[in-house]
């Protein structure tokens, strides 16, 4: 459906700066975390056949691309993220010919399929690891092995080959008795990172993808892909390792120091993506290839994206939803409009000239924004400042993507208990932090997992109001692998779709508009009321068609700022407002008065 009805955008409307414009540039992205989001067999975890039940209504809501969160075989240390088969799917989701059908029925329906792709780690039952665990396997130098620190008795306490810490707790360095050394892993210790400086894993990479790419997927969404390339000094050795010229950095509070600078946006990044794009999309028409990229930079993300450079088509950058954190993940600060737009404007002028912007402020690593940033403590607030983040989102240009449930204003899971949770990096986290490390108390902890933690995400799609949301059904003999939302009840597909006051209808709109008007979807940005502290503004142009978007990001009135209230000084009717999170009455009124109520956001066609 989506991509037989929407409008091709004009080559006259530049998007990336590529002649014609690519299909993707007025399309709109939905995340899927499979294990949470249909469940056919009763077993508690969502299933490909589970996806394919469901997708009437992914067309019927407009999307265009289905990106999928991996459904490889994998132990499931981090829910699928630890990869030991790349070219199997995983017996809890089903089937290659499961997944064949997936592709096949999606097609029908006019939406692409992007994978999921973990190539920075795999697990650690991959056989290209345990193949590595011999130091005379052609395999010895796929993963980042060292020996124990020079002195010191390995496996024992302090002979790590360095100081460096996990992103999930405890040390990055795992003893394998096997090889008698160490591995590097970033993530989890189930997690190895694969040694790019071996054109062999480069090549064994590529060969995978192309297999993907000629069984008939749309293209893939990289895991960490900016975490591929390690800095390391002439003699190959990594910061703080012994007898290398490159100094490690301090430890910090947990004990450690921390691997990301030297292992995010790394010198040979974009000779690796730009390899990447020969041996595998070269000649390919019709694909889209995106890349989670912690550690870049908007400056550096107009590099990357720019066609001209062909390495990446888009990057999820994170500086934007970094803006409520201090210093460790789990230190939180109130939300700011200002921090949120300073973040989101410097994404948006680094790509003016040439690359794409990603636009998301939820995806399974993200919790629900309607609890994060906006209000979700009565039906009210919570519809209006889903709808206000979602208008304000999708307005941007580039990009946009939609993370399952986020289309129904769906909220955290409001946990109280850590045994609630099944998140690694939670579980991990706590222990670190409260239990060992002693750095953090319980109380604040569990504060921050219930704003921020990953597993907000993760709970059950919300179909309908029965006993586990219409995820599986309600006399499956297995519970859910997470516990569903009880407010499933309340919030649920069934219950807004056919409510013209919802917020599945108000994402409705937003897709279309962006399907429907090339000033929407790739228009010229600027941006109004800089440091207004409760409106976050902006225009979007092309040509002599200007297009106003004001978003009051508050749970109070906002007066409106100035340089916004004297594009409307001539006052505003009706057929000019094309969405508003009230109506379009409402919003006229509130424009003649020069104020937004609180969570009031309005698109003006000027």
């Amino acid at each position: 459906m989506t991509n037989f009805n929407r409008s091709t955008l004009p080559d006259t409307v530049r998007s990336n700066g590529a002649t014609p414009n690519p299909w993707w540039a007025n399309a709109v992205v939905y995340q899927i975390y499979p294990r949470s989001f249909q469940d056919s067999n009763g077993d508690g975890i969502g299933d490909l056949k589970g996806i394919t039940s469901r997708l009437d209504y992914l067309a019927d809501l407009g999307v265009d691309v289905l990106w999928l969160s991996p459904v490889y075989r994998s132990p499931q240390d981090d829910n699928g993220y630890d990869i030991s088969d790349y070219q199997d799917i995983d017996p809890l989701f089903g089937t290659l010919e499961d997944m064949d059908e997936l592709l096949d029925e999606a097609h029908k329906r006019g939406l692409r399929i992007v994978m999921d792709l973990v190539v920075n780690h795999t697990s650690d039952e991959h056989a290209w690891f345990q193949a590595s665990r011999d130091k005379d396997d052609p395999h010895a130098d796929w993963y980042w092995w060292r020996p124990a620190r020079p002195g010191h008795e390995p496996g024992t306490p302090g002979a790590e080959p360095n100081q460096w810490g996990s992103y999930f707790g405890g040390s990055a360095w795992e003893y394998d008795p096997k090889r008698g050394e160490y591995y590097f892993h970033q993530f989890s210790k189930k997690q190895p990172d694969l040694n790019w400086e071996n054109p062999e894993v480069r090549k064994a990479v590529y060969k995978m993808m192309n297999w993907w790419m000629d069984r008939g997927i749309d293209g893939f969404r990289m895991d960490v892909i900016t975490q591929i390339s390690k800095v390391i000094d002439k003699n190959g050795k990594l910061p703080g390792e012994a007898g290398s010229e490159i100094a490690d950095n301090p430890v910090g509070e947990e004990g450690y120091s921390s691997p990301f600078p030297f292992c995010s946006d790394g010198p040979r990044i974009d000779e690796f993506l730009a390899e990447m794009r020969r041996e595998v999309f070269e000649g390919r028409e019709g694909y889209m290839n995106v890349g989670e990229a912690p550690g870049i930079t908007p400056a550096r993300n107009e590099h990357v994206t720019d066609p001209a450079n062909k390495e990446l088509d888009m990057l999820f950058l994170f500086d934007h939803v970094g803006i409520d954190q201090e210093g460790s993940k789990w230190n939180t600060v109130p939300f700011e409009v200002k921090n949120l737009r300073d973040r989101m404007t410097e994404q948006q002028e680094a790509v003016r000239k040439a690359g794409w912007a990603s636009l998301f402020f939820c995806n399974h690593d993200q919790p629900r924004v309607v609890s994060r940033w906006g209000n979700d403590s009565d039906r009210g607030s919570r519809e209006l400042s889903a709808k206000a983040f979602g208008m304000l989102l999708h307005m941007h240009r580039g990009t946009p993507y939609i993370y399952e449930g986020e289309e129904l204003g769906m909220t955290n899971a409001h946990f109280t208990k850590l045994e609630q949770y099944r998140d690694l990096e939670a579980l991990n986290g706590y222990r670190q932090r409260v239990e060992e490390a002693k750095c953090q108390s319980s109380e604040s902890m569990m504060a921050a997992l219930a704003l921020i933690g990953r597993d907000n995400a993760r709970t059950p799609m919300q179909w309908d109001a029965s006993k586990y949301a219409g995820f599986t059904a309600p006399d499956a003999p297995v519970e859910p692998w997470i516990s569903v939302n009880p407010n499933h009840v309340e919030i649920n597909a069934a219950e807004e779709f056919d409510d013209p006051e919802s917020v599945y209808t108000f994402y409705k709109k937003l897709i279309a508009m962006r399907h429907n008007s090339a000033t929407i979807a790739a228009g010229e940005w600027h941006l109004l009321a800089a440091d207004d502290e409760q409106v976050y503004a902006f225009t979007r142009v092309d040509g002599d068609d200007t297009i106003l978007v004001a978003v009051n990001l508050t749970d109070r009135s906002a007066a409106l700022p100035l340089d916004v209230a004297e594009l409307l000084s001539d006052g505003v009717n009706e057929s000019q407002v094309l969405l508003s999170t009230y109506d379009a009455m409402h919003s006229v009124k509130s424009i003649a008065h020069g104020e937004l109520a609180r969570w009031e956001g309005v698109v003006i066609q000027l």
